[in-house]
């Protein structure tokens, strides 16, 4: 016998029986329209699974009548990509970093491939743009510890500082006057107080005077008699507003008491020659280039 047909009092529409809390189920069918989108989506699928890559296997996946392959479109567009670019790198292989900046397209391209590796291997230390941070020095301006010329910058990135893994690499250490017992702590004082005297700063003036003969002693050699540097030992500038280790006194004492002194891996080997130069005229047109 068949079941009894409920329609809903209020709506009129058939129920399908089901009632929780007084609510009662309409029977309502999905629109025709969106059953009908439903298969036809199922229906792509299918075709999709057919034409291209889709279910994996124990020795691979299925490779689809049409033979798609992203990854293989993807290296054949990068190889394509990389022999438009072979031109130019050529071109740049054959010049120095001066020749490649004072050619405007060759600079164009060097710049856009230099901001890219600069970005990968030295954004780390010198921070975004060459900003600097931390320890790591700014490229942005123009104090520049072993020279910013295009020669000195190149050679730099080529063999690095202080480092083990380049005989060339440049070196230069100054003297722990503290722990090495050459100045006591009142004279290290002093010679603080001179160097801030260079800049205009010092708080002390019996102890800057005082600290005078102590720095054209131990000092003026590497940093130079008004503290103006030598850029052919690493020696820095004295005399500004730069400080790689912090300016405060506290700060100076502390780097003449016992240096910290920065290191930076050699480039040569690790990159292409290409990308060193490239590198050279990215950094060299920070702003800070000499």
């Amino acid at each position: 016998m068949p079941a009894k047909v409920e329609k809903d009092a209020l709506t009129g529409t058939e129920t399908t029986g089901h009632e929780w809390d007084g609510i009662k189920e309409l029977n309502t069918p999905l629109p025709k329209w969106w059953l009908y989108t439903f298969y036809a989506t199922i229906l792509f699928s299918v075709v999709w699974w057919i034409l291209y890559p889709a279910w994996p296997s124990l020795t691979g996946y299925t490779k689809g009548i049409l033979g798609s392959n992203q990854r293989l479109e993807i290296e054949q567009r990068l190889a394509e990509a990389r022999a438009r670019q072979q031109v130019w790198l050529d071109r740049i292989a054959a010049k120095s970093p001066a020749e490649i900046k004072a050619d405007p397209d060759l600079a164009r391209f060097a710049m856009v491939g230099g901001a890219a590796a600069f970005g990968t291997n030295c954004a780390p230390c010198h921070g975004a743009g060459g900003a600097g941070q931390g320890f790591f020095p700014a490229l942005v301006d123009d104090e520049w510890i072993w020279g910013g010329t295009l020669e000195e910058i190149e050679y730099s990135i080529r063999h690095g500082i202080r480092n083990a893994d380049d005989p060339e690499a440049r070196a230069s250490a100054m003297p722990a006057f503290g722990t090495d017992g050459i100045l006591d702590r009142g004279q290290i004082r002093d010679v603080t107080q001179f160097v801030l005297s260079l800049s205009g700063r010092a708080s002390d003036p019996a102890a800057a005077e005082r600290g005078a003969p102590l720095y054209a002693e131990n000092c003026a050699s590497c940093h130079g008699e008004r503290g103006e540097g030598m850029a052919a030992l690493g020696a820095p500038r004295l005399d500004d507003a730069i400080w790689l280790y912090g300016g405060t006194a506290q700060e100076i004492e502390a780097q003449i008491w016992r240096p910290r002194l920065g290191v930076m891996p050699p480039w040569q080997g690790r990159l292409t020659d290409e990308t060193i130069k490239m590198l050279t005229v990215y950094v060299h047109g920070l702003g800070g280039g000499q």
